[in-house]
């Protein structure tokens, strides 16, 4: 056999080697990563050997069902803020979300002040006013939009899980498994954010509560109206018996349906609720990015009389264009 067969048999067998071996990496990596990521956080945190007590603890820390029930616009905004710290998933609890941004807010006016101190700018009315209102901007404004963005983006996958975890729900029923046990197994087959939602229910059933009050506490809690149905569709079925699993079968199929008209309805009405979101963030973030740049391009017209009066109504005409295009884009369906 010559020395180029040879050589060449030499390369191709390099080849084969080095091209096994990286599919078997790769094949190791995938499997590794698809099951890291169906570990929901709930579970993390059980193998972690945290106790239950102190998982439904960190896993409620921001519940509004836990808030303030006084009534009135305050206590609504609080309520709202708490709703959305809990889906975005956010590691801290609401108190020290609003401590952190009064001591940036603070920081902020302090840094700022005594920066216009310095090169000279009077520390008038207008020039308060707008210190404060770009404080508020960064430290509170900035952090609320940004919340509220990861929140609705977990509660539209919370809302694109549901059917699934029905039809999960639905076989392991009609395959004999009880109530508890089809629960269970949505806590282990079910990623976030359903998957620790589904695992809060089974560790407060667990500590005592009805089944029916914990479901109903996370359709409160995410504000989904098809949790609300698969909690009437249980009650109905336990005061009056029935076929739970066909029940929750074309229960499944009726969110599908909604689900889609709910798409197109969002199709449709796509424009106006990005203008409404441009309308809602965009003056913010321009506010606070042009402040940041170039800080005389305020504080030189700050100083005028008109400012004092025309800086406030300003805002408050902003409050009330973010309310009516909230009531304008918030389609129900």
């Amino acid at each position: 056999m010559s020395g180029e067969v040879i050589r060449f048999l030499i390369l191709v067998a390099v080849f084969a080697s080095v091209f096994l071996l990286m599919q078997v990496l790769m094949r190791t990596s995938v499997e590794n990563r698809a099951h890291t990521g169906a570990i929901n956080r709930r579970l993390k945190l059980i193998a972690s050997g945290t106790d239950r007590q102190d998982i439904i603890s960190f896993l409620r820390k921001n519940d509004p069902l836990l808030a303030w029930q006084g009534g009135g616009a305050l206590s609504s905004m609080y309520i709202a803020f708490r709703r959305n710290l809990t889906m975005a998933a956010v590691p801290y609890t609401s108190g020290q979300v609003v401590i952190a941004m009064g001591a940036i807010f603070a920081a902020i006016v302090l840094a700022i002040a005594t920066a216009a101190w310095s090169a000279n700018y009077p520390l008038t009315l207008g020039v308060l006013q707008l210190v404060l209102a770009f404080a508020a901007a960064a430290a509170v404004g900035v952090p609320v939009v940004v919340v509220g963005f990861l929140a609705e983006r977990r509660r539209k996958r919370m809302q694109a899980q549901f059917p699934v975890a029905l039809d999960i729900f639905v076989r392991a029923l009609r395959s004999g498994h009880p109530i508890a046990g089809a629960l269970e197994m949505l806590t282990k087959e079910m990623d976030d954010p359903l998957g620790s939602a589904f695992g809060l229910i089974c560790d407060e059933v667990a500590y005592g509560a009805e089944l029916t009050d914990a479901l109903n506490d996370m359709a409160e809690r995410w504000n989904l109206d098809d949790i609300r149905m698969f909690v009437v569709s249980i009650s109905v079925q336990n005061e009056t018996g029935g076929n739970l699993a066909e029940i929750l079968d074309n229960l499944s199929k009726v969110i599908r349906e909604r689900a889609s008209l709910y798409l197109k309805v969002r199709a449709l009405s796509s424009e106006g609720r990005m203008t409404g979101w441009l309308l809602t963030a965009l003056p913010i973030i321009m506010f606070v990015s042009l402040f940041a740049i170039n800080p005389p391009f305020y504080l030189d017209v700050a100083g005028d009389p008109i400012f004092y009066i025309g800086f406030p109504v300003m805002l408050a005409w902003y409050v009330v264009g973010v309310v009516a295009i909230r009531k304008m884009v918030n389609i129900k369906v």
